[in-house]
């Protein structure tokens, strides 16, 4: 049983994927505010285009 307890507490597997999983959501939300920012300009220059237009 010591030996399953000290390979389980020395296993690194689990830090690895948490990493991982964290530096995906970081990008996930920079992308997310990024494409935000960009839809709104994009809003914005079609709106005027549009009144520009009529």
């Amino acid at each position: 049983m010591r030996a399953l307890l000290t390979r389980f507490v020395d296993d690194e597997a689990g830090a690895t994927a948490i990493e991982y999983a964290l530096v995906a959501g970081g990008i996930s939300i920079v992308i997310v505010t990024v494409v935000g920012g960009i839809g709104s300009s994009l809003s914005g220059t079609f709106a005027s285009v549009s009144t520009s237009l009529k």
